[in-house]
């Protein structure tokens, strides 16, 4: 993998603290944010959605805090 991948990839997953209000935006979001890193990595659309998903979901759960 190149320094290119794991730059964008670094920086896709940021993105994953950026909670929404529901569960359903928090699902959302994170699914568009791990389609969006299994692209540029070249990885599985779907599997990048479901981990994007549910990696969100537990950070937003876990820290209500930090998801303003």
């Amino acid at each position: 993998m190149s320094i290119k991948h794991i730059i964008l990839s670094l920086a896709a997953c940021g993105g994953l603290a950026a909670c929404g209000d529901t569960l359903g935006e928090q699902a959302l979001g994170g699914a568009a944010i791990g389609a969006g890193a299994a692209a540029i990595t070249s990885g599985s659309l779907a599997q990048g959605a479901a981990i994007g998903a549910a990696g969100n979901i537990a950070y937003c759960q876990l820290n209500p805090g930090k998801c303003n």
